[in-house]
C-alpha cells in the first residue's frame, strides 16, 4: 500500500512540475511576444494546442494574463495576451524555480557522468 501511495505522489509531482514548465513557457513567450497564438506557442513548446489553451485559461482565471482581440483587425479571432503585474511577478518565480530545477538536475548528470566514467576504467 505505501508503495502505491509513493507511486501516486510521484505521478501527482510529475503532473505538476509538467504544468509549471508548460506555464513558465507560455509565461516567458507571451512576454516576448504578446501577439503570438496559440499554435505558434503549441509548436514552440512542442505542448498540444489543448494543454496550451488550457493553459492559457488557467492563466487568466488566476489573473496572470488578459487577453485583448484586434478590433480593427479582420481576424477576429487574433489576440494579444498581456502579462498583468501579478503575470510578471509569477514567471519571474516560476522562472527561479525552473532555473534551480534544471541546475539541480545539471549537477546530478554530471555526478552521473562521473560515475559511469569510473565504472568504464
Amino acid at each position: 500500500m505505501a508503495f502505491k501511495f509513493e507511486h501516486v505522489n510521484v505521478v501527482v509531482f510529475n503532473d505538476i512540475m509538467r504544468h509549471t514548465i508548460h506555464s513558465t513557457q507560455i509565461l516567458r513567450e507571451i512576454s516576448k511576444n504578446p501577439s503570438i497564438s496559440q499554435r505558434e506557442l503549441a509548436q514552440k513548446n512542442r505542448i498540444s494546442l489543448g494543454k496550451v489553451n488550457y493553459a492559457i485559461k488557467s492563466l487568466i482565471e488566476k489573473g496572470y494574463v488578459k487577453i485583448h482581440n484586434f478590433s480593427e483587425s479582420k481576424n477576429k479571432k487574433h489576440y494579444m495576451y498581456v502579462l498583468t503585474p501579478a503575470g510578471m511577478y509569477q514567471k519571474a518565480k516560476l522562472t527561479a524555480i525552473f532555473l534551480k530545477w534544471k541546475m539541480d538536475e545539471y549537477e546530478r548528470l554530471k555526478k552521473e557522468i562521473e560515475e559511469l566514467k569510473k565504472d568504464m576504467d
